[in-house]
């Protein structure tokens, strides 16, 4: 039996030189989409949906994403679906303590879902690396029938939203941490791990992804 399924969306992968673009594009094709990777503020504005992808230094991020960041933050207030995965969901916060960590100062998020990004702390390995459960704290389009399984995480920081009703799915990991998190309109949301890299799990949300941004 086939996985693909019929074209339900336009999707634009943001290319802003940080990311597994390729995997990213290939889980969002399974899930039925029409994916273009793109730089160009045109296909964004066009696009049914937007994923941020990345894996890297959260200012090195915010600085390729720079010239982007109007438009996703605007495109974003006007309720565009807009997908943070790994870095890119922590990109969608206000601050990171990686900055500080890294000794290169404060430096902005999009601040799309208020909050900071927390190192982890303790005895614990890190990057926290392998498969983890996720629970599912409210009910949000991304994660219908995804409570109790397990995806695939590579990070050393977390998401900690200064709202609590911001967290959409906790994980254990010797502290309890936001893995999937949303604003309050529900358009911009993301996911710690990486959904391309996290078996039928992650097809199922990016499906989830992908009918989100077919039907609105």
């Amino acid at each position: 039996m086939s996985n693909t399924r019929a074209t339900t969306a336009s999707i634009v992968v943001v290319d802003y030189g940080l990311g597994n673009l390729r995997s990213v594009t290939r889980g969002l094709e399974r899930a039925g989409a029409d994916v273009e990777i793109s730089d160009d503020l045109a296909d964004f504005e066009a696009a049914d949906g937007i994923v941020l992808p990345g894996v890297g230094a959260f200012s090195e991020g915010m600085d390729n994403a720079g010239p982007f960041r109007e438009t996703l933050v605007e495109l974003a207030a006007d309720g565009k679906p807009l997908f943070g995965i790994c870095l890119g969901m922590q990109m969608l916060l206000t601050t990171s303590e990686e900055a500080e960590h890294a000794g290169e100062g404060d430096v902005e998020g999009l601040d799309l879902i208020p909050g900071a990004n927390r190192r982890f702390t303790g005895d614990r390995k890190i990057p926290h690396m392998g498969w983890n459960q996720l629970s599912v704290e409210r009910d949000h389009p991304l994660v219908e029938g995804v409570d109790g399984e397990y995806a695939y995480f590579v990070h050393s920081y977390y998401a900690e939203p200064d709202d609590p009703d911001a967290v959409v799915t906790t994980t254990d990991y010797g502290t309890e941490f936001a893995s999937v998190v949303a604003n309050e309109a529900g358009n911009v949301f993301g996911t710690q791990f990486h959904p391309e890299k996290s078996g039928e799990t992650g097809l199922q949300i990016l499906r989830n992804f992908v009918d989100y941004c077919a039907e609105r």
